[in-house]
């Protein structure tokens, strides 16, 4: 990208974007197969697994695969399970990634409204942002079950546009996966993508973003100072 952006307002992803969450998903997972009898995942595993909402990384840790479904009961025993888990264990071993902050803070000394959009559940997604010291930076938070639809549906991010009273016309995603991606193409918006982040084990740059970073420190280099 040549040109610099000056987006109307800017969407950001939560896990594997913001912040890396998978010790703690990581961690619930090994303790959920642990008290059903079955073989721990281990954290490699689960970042493949990630970004498409705790339910989704349940089904893919009790099969051990990416695709495909358990058996109903197994799932009806291990939901809860992992559900009170994570509700103990949502930020204790997670991070933020080196560079969110001044990123942040540097599009919010330009002027730029700032805005969350995640697939993670309301319940989770609060808390983790505000223990992480990073709620205060967003205007509105779009969370997993704040919509009908989860990215790679657009609607959670046209809904934000609507909270945040703006057009959706010339707005920036700014996430980690093909979720993110053609959430972010059917909506209109621009997309650039972090190359650390959970995509299923794919290579990011396959699916063809505007821009790719490193850090989130790079932002300056790809969006027009006030």
């Amino acid at each position: 990208m040549t040109t610099k952006l000056k987006p109307s307002f800017v969407l950001i992803d939560l896990d594997g974007t913001l912040i890396d969450s998978v010790p703690d998903l990581a961690y619930c997972v090994d303790e959920t197969m642990k008290q059903l009898g079955l073989p721990v995942r281990g954290e490699a595993a689960v970042r493949n697994w990630v970004g498409n909402g705790v339910q989704r990384l349940t089904e893919r840790a009790l099969i051990n695969a990416v695709d495909g479904m358990p058996e109903q009961a197994l799932m009806d025993k291990a939901y809860p399970i992992f559900l009170a888990l994570y509700q103990e264990n949502t930020s204790k071993r997670s991070c933020v990634y080196d560079g969110v902050v001044e990123g942040i803070e540097w599009m919010k000394a330009q002027g730029y409204r700032v805005a969350c959009v995640t697939n993670k559940a309301e319940a989770f997604t609060l808390p983790l942002l505000k223990d992480k010291g990073l709620l205060e930076y967003f205007e509105v938070v779009v969370s997993g079950d704040t919509c009908a639809e989860k990215k790679p549906h657009p609607m959670p991010l046209l809904h934000a546009a609507d909270l945040l009273g703006v057009s959706a016309e010339n707005a920036l995603m700014i996430g980690d996966s093909k979720s993110d991606v053609k959430a972010a193409r059917a909506a209109g918006f621009h997309i650039f993508c972090m190359t650390y982040g959970y995509n299923h084990g794919e290579d990011i740059r396959d699916y063809h973003p505007d821009v790719i970073m490193d850090s989130f420190a790079e932002l300056p280099n790809y969006l027009e100072a006030k």
